[in-house]
């Protein structure tokens, strides 16, 4: 099946993530990470209810920019959500990171020790020169207050986008890529290339000893598949652990109040005919309709919240 459909994701919006308390994270992406402040939001009524599957919905977003990329953090006042297990490992299905491009690894790995971070990784590491997709890059991985992973990136001159290598006085640049473990590599292009029309950018193997380092997993190989929408910017990750093997699948019982949610917000070009292509393909949705803000402050009015096959939360977004 051809990836040149119609229907497609024009490109990824934002990254939305479910916190405990948005002013603690608004203090630790602010300050650890130079995110500045865009908005501070708070919704309620029938509509976020039905778009997030959860019963009163309650929320306050803030979305936070870093370069040209949006987060935005969600916190449900009225509702108490589970929180991220402690032992979580980065092969367990529900494990999701976004990757922020740094243009100093030493300078900002030494700036964000300065603060009360929980380490993944032992240390900053560099990718061996013999993996052709990402040989030379350094990465370094960590927790946010809420346990959410994210991860430090520094290219070589050779790797990631032109726009990372612009020359900029900013240590924190942007935000590369949200990167998901995965069961099964084809299945999930069957679901982002053949029905949402993401496009593979690259394939590599990565493996031991670094990866083990990185990921704090011993003797760690995985299969990684980027993707990348129509119109670039960022991307995903499709992260295929070959050892340890597959970590445990997400709770089917986890909703969008509970801290270990995140959702992929995609920008598509025509949300009713996608939503229907995605019913005849049994995909999971977790709104109960396509969404009409009428009175939303976003261009973004038609919004339908769906799950990948491994169960991580794909919002779909439309202008009206």
């Amino acid at each position: 099946m051809s990836s040149q459909t119609d229907v497609q994701v024009q490109r990824i919006r934002a990254i939305g993530l479910t916190v405990t308390n948005c002013n603690r994270s608004v203090d630790f992406y602010t300050q650890a990470l130079a995110f500045e402040l865009v908005s501070d939001i708070t919704v309620e009524g029938q509509d976020y209810s039905d778009l997030e599957g959860v019963t009163k919905a309650k929320i306050r977003i803030i979305t936070l920019r870093l370069g040209d990329e949006l987060i935005e953090l969600m916190e449900y006042l009225n509702i108490q959500g589970k929180p991220i297990p402690s032992d979580s490992q980065s092969n367990d299905r529900w494990f999701q990171h976004l990757a922020i491009v740094v243009s100093d690894m030493d300078r900002a790995y030494a700036h964000l020790r300065s603060f009360s971070i929980e380490p993944i990784s032992v240390a900053p590491q560099t990718i061996p020169p013999g993996n052709q997709a990402s040989g030379g890059v350094r990465a370094f991985k960590f927790k946010d207050p809420d346990g959410h992973d994210l991860e430090l990136i520094w290219f070589p001159p050779d790797k990631g986008k032109d726009k990372w290598h612009q020359n900029s006085n900013r240590l924190f640049l942007g935000i590369d890529h949200s990167a998901i473990a995965i069961s099964n590599t084809e299945q999930s292009l069957h679901f982002y290339r053949d029905l949402l029309g993401m496009q593979i950018d690259s394939r590599s193997l990565n493996w031991r000893p670094t990866q083990s380092r990185l990921d704090n997993l011993p003797e760690a190989e995985v299969k990684i598949t980027a993707l990348r929408p129509v119109e670039d910017g960022m991307g995903i990750e499709l992260l295929d652990y070959i050892v340890p093997g597959k970590g445990r699948s997400m709770p089917s019982d986890w909703k969008s109040c509970d801290i270990a949610h995140i959702q992929i917000e995609l920008v598509v070009n025509n949300l009713e005919q996608l939503v229907d292509k995605l019913r005849h393909n049994g995909v999971q949705f977790v709104s109960s309709r396509i969404v009409q803000f009428t009175n939303s402050v976003s261009p973004y009015r038609k919004r339908c919240l769906v799950k990948d096959p491994d169960g991580h939360a794909i919002l779909l977004i439309a202008e009206s």
